[in-house]
């Protein structure tokens, strides 16, 4: 028999909380009239409700549906989510994982960066609630009551340190958590989103589904973000033969066995000479791989644009 205390925080007063690794195992969870305090939930959950909170810090691991944030001021948040939407809140800030678009209403204030953060099970937390890794449009707001002459949200400084906003664990419970919150090692590739491009050159890799697909998209990033491109937006999606012939145009015959093992991972990476980047990193480091890889830097705008258009459509963007 489930208790509801279990899933619930409800008008706590500057107190430091938290459910640890399994404890929550997909249910449900509600939080509501807190203040100044922290809280931590180190599992995945069904759906997650935030109601009248202030001044606090929210870690929420991985959601399968959706976290609602209602008539809440002051918040710093870190979330993982299938969707996400605000309603009457003011100033929260938070790093985002979003597989759909990011919806605010009657929200002012709002700030939004890329989620990164790490602990050991939190991979499996994604897997079990059905999120991608590589599906995050944590910059692409959809304001539903947009203000004519006001932005009612913005995105957080590049180099907004997590920690600064969400600081670790204080309590003893918590603490066994071994949690990382430097950037490379997040679970979810920080991506540059909507922010401005350095370059107006960018490369499209894909990879297709396989055992170390994960692997080999993480591997690229590292290799690629070492060697000062930026990532800009990564996707998994599953493909078919038509889509491949729109996307992949003269190669799309020889990858279209390799589309029914499951979905593709595909990055963009921006940068002067990413195109170049990337195929001598994929001969380097890859061979044996099949990758797709944009031909020039004249074809590679097309490339990235083909298949996020696809990729849009194909997910109710």
């Amino acid at each position: 028999q489930i208790d509801p205390k279990d899933y619930t925080f409800s008008g706590l007063k500057g107190e430091v909380v938290g459910r640890l690794p399994g404890k929550v195992a997909g249910q449900q969870f509600i939080i509501q009239d807190c203040e100044n305090c922290s809280i931590y939930i180190f599992d995945h959950s069904a759906t997650i409700t935030i109601d009248d909170c202030i001044n606090c810090q929210i870690f929420l691991g991985p959601i399968k549906g959706s976290v609602f944030f209602r008539d809440c001021k002051d918040c710093k948040c870190i979330v993982a989510c299938q969707q996400f939407r605000t309603r009457d809140c003011r100033k929260l800030e938070v790093f985002l994982c979003c597989a759909t678009q990011p919806i605010i209403e009657s929200s002012t204030g709002m700030k939004f960066g890329c989620f990164q953060y790490y602990y050991p099970e939190l991979a499996l937390q994604f897997k079990d609630a059905g999120l991608s890794i590589f599906n995050n449009t944590w910059s692409n707001i959809h304001d539903f009551t947009p203000v004519s002459g006001n932005n009612n949200w913005d995105l957080l400084p590049e180099n907004a340190v997590v920690q600064d906003y969400v600081p670790l664990p204080s309590c003893e419970e918590l603490k066994g958590v071994r949690i990382s919150t430097d950037a490379a090692k997040s679970i979810i590739p920080i991506t540059r989103g909507r922010r401005e491009k350095n370059s107006d050159e960018s490369c499209l890799a894909v990879f297709f589904a396989g055992d170390y697909t994960v692997a080999n998209a993480r591997k690229l990033i590292d290799e690629m973000t070492s060697k000062g491109f930026q990532l800009v937006q990564t996707k998994e999606v599953l493909m078919k033969a038509e889509d491949a012939h729109r996307v992949f145009k003269q190669s799309a015959s020889e990858l279209i066995p390799l589309l029914e093992k499951g979905p593709v991972v595909a990055l963009e990476f921006n940068g002067d000479g990413a195109v170049e980047g990337c195929r001598s990193t994929i001969n380097d480091v890859f061979s044996g791989t099949e990758v797709f890889v944009s031909e020039s830097k004249a074809s590679a705008s097309q490339d990235v644009d083909n298949f996020y258009n696809f990729a849009d459509i194909q997910m109710g963007m």
